[in-house]
């Protein structure tokens, strides 16, 4: 059934993403741009407070952990938003979420004033909870979540034009401040009044606001169908996930796949994209317009994806993703180590590292997260999401604790490390991994029985009726979940 798109459900969406998915892009690539100016700013303090400058390693260390502190921050806040959620509903969880952007904000934006390195720090940590806590909250699609790096990008090539690189951190309060305006003009979830509240009157004005409708009355029994559905289900622990033999691959698969998805490099390219360009031999004046055209390329990439990843399937799309990123960087590490001899080599190096991000979206960039729904059964489903976003966080903060100690090391080799886990990983797909696409729960855990060393599960009576009543489920509250993904 066609749902009416009303002002204020696409206003839910759009300042719920401008607060999530939005910042969680811009928080990537807003220190990329100032790099230089920052590990000025850490040398200029040291040598204020010691009387001497900072040692390299040690400026190196500063800025890793600048970097990369921000993915634990992510882990805290996607490990506590569920507990927040339960207390403050969705609707308190964004308010919440507003209040630590502005005080990360402040603090990132004064660090420099007040002449504190630490300052920096802990508000990229504190912007790191904010935005585990809100894409864990809006559960955008990966697609979606990308569309929105576009003005991240347009606002870091914006700000990287001039030398006041704490600018770029006050910008974090901008969403802020237009969500804490908006939000109090919207109802809260229905979901989660009728679901936690036990509040059906609230649900249904909630429903009639976002819908522009009178009569929500099959919305409503979508979401207690869904309550019952859940009530009915005896919701597994991460510990008898990790003990249940009967799901240990898929919950490697997902483990491995979810590690792939952030060491696989891509993080590395968006964290140092301009050191990587000027050792490419790019000029200084020109590294903003290219980092620009970056964001493009992924978004589209991201959006041809989108279409044909109900075609082709998921299998295929993972293994051509790394393995072409495994080929690019490969390309990539050759034409950097060659640009001094040819004057067109760093333009080489350039289609490399956009061919590297346009393979990263084709399929390494969403299907994961599909993943990690498709291979367990609803029972199982919230302790392998948790095990995939702590894998997920932990990836990305080695990534960008490490990667400029082997840049430093390695040089223009660096890249040869995420070759051998972007090979690694296809091979590992390729062996393992069943295609997913218009297969039942039961269809793969079949394909995983052998591998497991269990007998292949039956369609017993219990099966089939768990899976009719899921099914049914699914269908009937698509569209809602639809609707309240964005709230």
């Amino acid at each position: 059934m066609n749902k009416k798109l009303t002002a204020c459900l696409l206003s839910a969406a759009f300042f719920s993403a401008l607060g999530s998915s939005f910042l969680y892009g811009y928080n990537l690539s807003v220190v990329n741009s100032p790099a230089l100016y920052i590990k000025a700013f850490y040398n200029k303090t040291w040598l204020d407070r010691y009387g001497e400058p900072v040692g390299t390693e040690t400026v190196t260390l500063l800025w890793s952990i600048t970097v990369s502190i921000f993915a634990i921050g992510g882990l805290l806040g996607a490990l506590s938003v569920s507990l927040i959620v339960k207390i403050l509903g969705r609707k308190g969880t964004l308010l919440l979420n507003n209040i630590f952007a502005l005080i990360a904000s402040l603090l990132l934006t004064l660090g420099e004033k007040a002449k504190s390195f630490e300052m920096l720090i802990i508000g990229r940590l504190i912007i790191g909870v904010d935005s585990g806590k809100s894409l864990c909250t809006h559960h955008l699609s990966n697609h979606v979540h990308r569309s929105f790096w576009i003005p991240s990008s347009f606002v870091v090539f914006m700000a990287s034009l001039v030398s006041r690189w704490n600018y770029l951190f006050s910008f974090l309060a901008f969403p802020a401040i237009l969500q804490l305006c908006v939000l109090p003009f919207l109802p809260e979830s229905p979901r989660y009044l009728l679901m936690e509240r036990r509040d059906e009157a609230g649900a249904e004005r909630a429903f009639q606001k976002f819908l522009g409708k009178k009569d929500v009355s099959q919305e409503l029994e979508e979401v207690h169908a869904e309550a019952r559905a859940q009530e009915n289900l005896r919701t597994a622990s991460v510990l008898q996930l990790l003990k249940n033999p009967a799901v240990r691959w898929q919950l490697i698969t997902i483990v491995v796949t979810m590690a792939c998805y952030q060491l696989c490099g891509l993080n590395a390219i968006w964290y140092y994209t301009n050191g990587i360009l000027q050792e490419a031999g790019f000029a200084t004046n020109i590294i903003p317009y290219i980092t620009l055209s970056t964001g493009f390329i992924e978004t589209l990439a991201a959006i041809i994806s989108g279409l044909m990843i109900e075609r082709i399937g998921r299998k295929p799309l993972l293994i051509f993703g790394f393995s072409a990123m495994a080929v690019f960087f490969s390309l990539l590490t050759v034409f950097l180590n060659f640009q001094n001899s040819m004057s067109w080599m760093p333009y080489l190096s350039y289609v490399c590292i956009l061919a590297v991000i346009a393979s990263f979206c084709s399929g390494p960039g969403g299907i994961p997260f599909i993943l990690t729904g498709e291979l367990f059964e609803q029972s199982y489903r919230p302790a392998a999401f948790m095990i995939a976003g702590i894998v997920n966080w932990l990836s990305n903060f080695a990534v960008g604790l490490l990667f400029p100690f082997l840049q430093e090391t390695l040089q223009s080799f660096a890249f040869l490390v995420f070759v051998v886990i972007c090979i690694m990983g296809t091979i590992y797909l390729y062996v393992v991994l069943p295609e997913t696409k218009n297969k039942t729960f039961l269809d793969i855990s079949q394909s995983f029985a052998k591998i497991n060393k269990i007998p292949a599960p039956s369609p017993s009576h219990e099966i089939e009726l768990a899976l009719s009543i899921n099914c049914d489920m699914n269908e009937k509250v698509q569209d809602a979940a639809k609707m309240e993904s964005s709230l």
